[in-house]
């Protein structure tokens, strides 16, 4: 089983090297750490960690920030862990994208179920995405063959199912999908 990836961004040193040696125990990989958020962006970008644990108050940029810059542009799980409770924080955090949220001093034993559950969400929510992507993308093919139909309907005097048979045996036939047929009908370029 391949590890999990982390990168971590905590400006306090001793807590980092804790936390990177916490995790290597735990059997993760952490292949990239800083002390500051702005740079934790770029590790993030570069080495494409599943995980993403933050610190709050960074130089560079805070962890919020940086939160919400990873969770628009990165695939990754963002765990936030910080020294601060105030539910303010909490909510920011949660609308910036982070998935956990940890507070100082941590124990040992919080820090990897957190990851484990902000990884699990963070792989629900993308099983969602692409499934919503995978619906909106048929509705939409669905449509353009419906489209291609009615044209073979008006214009070439087909009932529906022969326009449907043609869309589909013009598919097979030319190793297509029944949408680029359909496109290639809409676009005048064929006909029977």
């Amino acid at each position: 089983m391949e590890k999990i990836r982390v990168v971590i961004a905590e400006d306090e040193a001793i807590i980092r090297l804790d936390l990177r040696e916490t995790l290597e125990n735990a059997g993760y990989e952490v292949v990239a750490d800083t002390g500051r958020g702005d740079e934790a962006v770029k590790l993030v970008s570069e080495h494409k960690p599943e995980v993403v644990i933050l610190d709050i108050k960074m130089p560079g940029m805070d962890g919020i920030q940086v939160a919400r810059e990873i969770a628009a542009t990165e695939d990754t799980a963002v765990v936030i862990l910080t020294a601060f409770s105030q539910r303010e924080l909490i909510d920011e955090a949660v609308d910036a994208g982070a998935l956990a949220y940890l507070v100082k001093p941590y124990q040992q034993s919080d820090l990897v179920p957190a990851i484990e559950i902000a990884r699990r969400r963070y792989q629900e929510m993308r099983e969602l995405t692409d499934q919503a992507k995978t619906l909106e993308d048929r509705l939409k093919a669905r449509k353009v063959i419906e489209k291609a139909k009615g044209l073979l309907i008006d214009g070439a005097s087909l009932n529906e199912d022969e326009a449907f048979r043609f869309i589909q045996t013009r598919a097979m036939s030319e190793r297509k999908t029944m949408l680029e047929v359909a496109e290639k009908i809409i676009s005048g370029g064929l006909r029977p």
